[in-house]
């Protein structure tokens, strides 16, 4: 058994819901947020049987985009002497798709 955990943007999150219930992919959802665009997150948590992360994994490829956007970075601190304002400026960066780790599981226990 593995346990795959799969942090996907939230634009992609009901999509991908969508699509493990229609594979019989049982998966539990929290919100989380991402740390470098602050933007909202979903990780889910999905336990399958060896024979099916193939399968798992491919549900999630079909539905998680990635795409460019614009974003502002955080605030720094800026020499205003020099009249820097690159700190400001939005910059393109690329979101989307799916960070997903696979992880051996032990034990699992239904309770």
């Amino acid at each position: 058994m593995k346990l795959v955990l799969a942090i996907v943007q939230d634009q992609d999150a009901s999509r991908l819901s969508a699509a493990f219930v229609d594979n019989n992919i049982r998966a539990t959802k929290l919100s989380s947020t991402g740390g470098f665009l602050r933007a909202g997150n979903s990780t889910f948590i999905v336990g399958v049987e060896d024979s099916r992360v193939d399968a798992t994994l491919q549900v999630i490829k079909a539905n998680c985009e990635s795409r460019d956007e614009y974003a502002t970075p955080p605030l720094i601190s800026v020499d205003a002497a020099a009249g820097d304002s690159a700190a400001v400026r939005p910059i393109e960066v690329r979101v989307g798709g799916a960070t997903v780790f696979v992880l051996p599981v032990d034990a699992f226990h239904q309770f």
